[in-house]
């Protein structure tokens, strides 16, 4: 008996061996950097096969393996790869060692001044300066491409995985809001953005260990990358309105000021049907693996979504357009990805012609109270047809008047257009942002669903009123490029921003309080013809700082509904108030740095981890913990860049 028992206890691991070779193993794991600090979108795979995936922002991965042999790779950009065989672990901790590689220099413009040593690569548009991007070149590991991003197996070995063409990314200029006097400008009128493209490019870059132009950072989609715990509207209207004052932290004399607005959410099982059509660029300048095979793999996150009532239409374009894929009900989930895994990039770039087929699709299968949309995935570089962005901007324009929203997902380094890709969303009723691995994919179309794909309200305008017996002047941090002028507020015909379902929207305000001494002010000589006239001021209103004026439109309505909101004068100090506005202030504070800002003040980048710091409570996704190592990182490069003098 023992003797059986005996051989038994040896069989038995040479069995369970015998099975891990024949079955498959979960292979869990965390990848970091030589610090223990984890990599998010780093790419996992296993050698040989087609399976592969990418971290979270915890830096962990899952993945199966076919057995013991397997060799598992890991790769992030800037860092060493690192391959092994699996043996008979199964659980994992990954140290990335990163690379001694060149870095490539920022490149801004800014009329007619050099404030690079190198102008190669930089042009004008116009009057309006545009600032360029040089991304360092990157060798991309052909493995990595061909087997994870599948579709080119048949076609020759190209050049562009080695290409060094990289310092074409376009960004226009901002001239940042200026501090305006009460007396002389009462109202600050602008349009709301939910755009969260920057953030994601900063981050791009910043993961490059490259500082970004001044011009890619909008201090307002830094801010509105992230949510924020603001309580559901209560009434009819589809968002609740929520302000909150406090001391300004980078400078005590002044008091910082929060608008929040959070839009109603609703269960994607109660959304109106929607008619999606897709419009994917594929020309030859999306063939690197952060291009179309990232395109192809965020589209099928969002088919995972998508009901029986919806439906789905691909258009392609490169040198001309096509349509791929004829409107399909969501419930056909392979036949819409067989279509998608079936795209192949190659050619010039016809993005007009391919504008035009897009929105003719979507109007022929036009759902009527339901959820129209264009969904645009490019880097933007048109280069056939129409191109030029006046042209576009007009196309767009007579475009949105059909009921149809855009949504602009971004994609790729080197030749990225941000600048056009900005004009285009702005002006087609509509969303942008910057996809740049899998997890940006899963949270613009997985996690904000919604928010990114269905309107709720449109064409919403903020106008504050400052109460000059407690304002002598404010600033309104971003939102340069949503400005309006104060009788644009009443005017419905002119176009503003648009709230999607679950949205949060946060804009700030550094406010001066009356009696603070100050020189942020502007002085302007004496009229000549003119004397000033003395403006009485009502104390009706004594114990309010401002009032907030608020319109919106229904989707599908032309006429807008006004709400008010009094805003009283009772601040807290930075360390009282809420999670959210310290938050926020200390995302300002980053694009402030990013930017040298003028309006900085006496806040650095320990300030801003200080303040992000303090605010982890709401971060179950870990975004916030990221935004701290960016900062760190950021802080790092911002030494080393005033070390070599520029």
């Amino acid at each position: 008996m023992k003797r059986y028992f005996l051989s038994a206890l040896i069989a038995l691991p040479l069995l369970i061996l015998a099975f891990a070779f024949a079955g498959t193993i979960k292979l869990t794991g965390k990848v970091t950097d030589e610090k223990g600090r984890p990599i998010r979108g780093a790419l996992v795979w296993i050698k040989g096969m087609n399976k592969g995936t990418t971290t979270d922002t915890a830096g962990k991965f899952s993945i199966e393996a076919p057995g013991l042999k397997s060799v598992l790779v890991v790769q992030y950009i800037g860092f060493e790869k690192k391959e092994f065989t699996v043996g008979n672990k199964a659980s994992f901790v990954i140290r990335l060692k990163g690379t001694q590689q060149a870095l490539a220099e920022s490149v801004v413009v800014a009329y007619g001044t050099q404030q690079r040593r190198d102008m190669a690569g930089s042009t004008m548009r116009g009057t309006s300066p545009v600032q360029k991007f040089s991304a360092p070149r990157i060798a991309r590991d052909e493995e990595a491409y061909d087997k994870i991003y599948q579709g080119h197996e048949n076609e020759p070995k190209k050049d562009w995985k080695y290409n060094n063409n990289f310092n074409r990314e376009g960004y226009d200029n901002i001239a940042e809001n200026r501090f305006l006097k009460v007396t002389d400008n009462p109202l600050s009128t602008f349009s709301i953005d939910v755009d969260a493209a920057s953030y994601s490019n900063i981050r791009r870059m910043l993961n490059y260990n490259q500082l970004p132009p001044p011009g890619s950072v909008r201090i307002e989609e830094m801010i509105n990358y992230f949510t924020y715990q603001y309580p559901q509207p209560g009434g009819n209207d589809p968002f609740s309105i929520n302000t909150e004052i406090a001391v300004c932290p980078w400078n005590k004399d002044h008091q910082l000021v929060s608008i929040g607005l959070q839009g109603k959410k609703i269960s994607t099982a109660d959304l109106p049907p929607s008619n999606l059509t897709f419009l994917i660029d594929v020309s030859g300048s999306m063939e690197t693996e952060d291009k179309l095979p990232l395109v192809k793999s965020s589209m099928k996150l969002l088919i995972d979504q998508l009901r029986e009532q919806d439906k789905v239409s691909i258009v392609v374009y490169a040198g001309n357009a096509g349509l791929v894929l004829p409107p399909t009900s969501g419930a056909e989930k392979m036949k819409i990805k067989q279509a998608i895994d079936n795209l192949h990039a190659g050619g010039s770039t016809a993005g007009g012609q391919g504008i035009m087929l897009a929105y003719k699709t979507a109007k022929s299968n036009f759902i009527k109270e339901g959820n129209n949309r264009v969904i645009l995935c490019t880097d933007g570089d048109f280069n056939v047809g129409i191109s030029s962005d006046d042209e576009l901007e007009r196309l767009i324009e007579e475009e949105r008047k059909t009921g149809i929203f855009l949504t602009v997902l971004g994609y790729g380094t080197g030749n990225y257009q941000d600048a056009k890709m900005q004009k285009l969303a702005d002006k087609g009723n509509g969303n942008h942002a910057y996809i740049d691995n899998q997890n940006e994919a899963k949270k613009v179309l997985v996690s904000e669903f919604g928010g990114t794909l269905f309107t709720i309200a449109k064409d919403v305008k903020l106008q504050i009123e400052f109460n000059p017996a407690k304002v002598q002047g404010f600033r309104l941090i971003g939102y340069e490029n949503r400005m309006l002028a104060k009788e644009d507020f009443n005017n419905d015909k002119k176009d503003a921003g648009e709230l999607g379902s679950g949205h949060t929207v946060t804009a700030l305000y550094e406010v001066v309080p009356v009696g603070a001494k100050t020189d942020v002010f502007d002085n302007v000589d004496e009229l000549r013809y003119q004397k000033p006239v003395r403006k009485d001021i009502t104390t009706t209103f004594g114990g309010e700082l401002m009032n907030v004026k608020l319109r919106y439109k229904k989707p599908g309505e032309e006429v807008s509904k006004l709400i008010t909101h009094p805003v009283l004068d009772a601040k807290s100090s930075i360390v009282q108030c809420s999670e959210n506005l310290r938050f926020a202030a200390a995302v300002a504070q980053f694009g402030m740095l990013l930017r040298n800002s003028a309006y900085k003040g006496e806040g650095g980048y320990k300030l801003v981890e200080q303040l992000a710091g303090s605010s982890l409570n709401n971060d179950s996704e870990g975004y916030r913990k990221e935004f701290i190592e960016l900062v760190k990182k950021a802080q790092v490069l911002s030494k080393k860049d005033m070390a070599v003098g520029h």
